[in-house]
């Protein structure tokens, strides 16, 4: 299970000096683009590209969403057409070096009691060693920094954080695992995804979380948002119940 920047049917993959592009998604709908695989850079443009355009508040358009390197945007064939849109997109791609613009404003960060290891996440010390890592240093490096939510997608309000360190980019298992709780601390290819229902997977499952990332009834469904921060403090069984008991991890600003 992944999420990778989607290449619209009937198009060839772009080369390397092709980036930012723009290419046509059905009949309502661009796809802009930012690079071809994932990276610090790629995503950073996604995001900030997508707030920039939010904030033209142009005629038509209907939904704007960020994947891990490209932004999706729909608009209303009523309200405004292919070429006034395209001519618009290409002005604002063309207005400044979107791989080295900052970030969107509005960011949280999010401190996130987990448990590493033990039974409840029981292949960390597969993981670690995959990565060339004792348990201790990965829990060490996976708790070290705040990850950003690259984007959001698989399921509800389900984030994939990153990047970690070059030794993490070890490969998803051969096999699925039949279930992983929801809440569950998953990784592979440098990333960490944070499970918001149970489900079958192919990422290793090294740490467990209390948290609720999709529910229905809050004024927010999803609890993260892409460009959002997580940072996670290793607990023990105790503290996970604790924090399952409470009211929620609280977020600040995060710049």
């Amino acid at each position: 299970m992944t999420l990778s920047p989607s290449t619209p049917t009937g198009t060839a993959e772009a080369g390397p000096g092709d980036f930012p592009s723009i290419a046509t998604a059905g009949v309502d709908a661009f796809l802009i683009r930012f690079g071809h695989r994932l990276t610090e850079p790629a995503n950073r443009a996604a995001l900030a590209f997508r707030a920039a355009a939010e904030a033209q508040d142009w005629p038509g358009v209907r939904e704007l969403s960020t994947a891990l390197t490209s932004v999706l945007l729909r608009f209303d064939l009523r309200a405004t057409d292919h070429a006034t849109l395209r001519a618009q997109l290409q002005a604002l791609l063309a207005s400044r070096d979107w791989q080295a613009a900052a970030l969107p404003e509005g960011r949280r960060l999010w401190q996130v009691p987990a448990v590493f290891g033990t039974d409840l996440a029981p292949q960390l010390d597969e993981a670690a060693a995959l990565a060339g890592l004792s348990p201790a240093q990965a829990v060490a490096e996976l708790t070290a920094a705040p990850l950003r939510v690259q984007t959001i997608g698989f399921a509800p309000g389900q984030p994939y954080l990153g990047q970690l360190p070059p030794a993490w980019n070890i490969p998803r298992q051969a096999g699925l695992t039949p279930r992983v709780p929801e809440g569950a601390l998953t990784v592979a290819i440098r990333q960490v995804v944070l499970f918001s229902v149970a489900s079958p997977t192919g990422w290793r499952h090294v740490g467990q979380t209390a948290l609720r990332l999709f529910d229905p009834a809050r004024a927010e469904p999803f609890l993260l948002r892409p460009g959002d921060g997580v940072l996670f403090r290793p607990v023990d069984r105790e503290g996970l119940e604790a924090a399952r008991a409470g009211p929620g991890p609280e977020a600040r600003p995060w710049r």
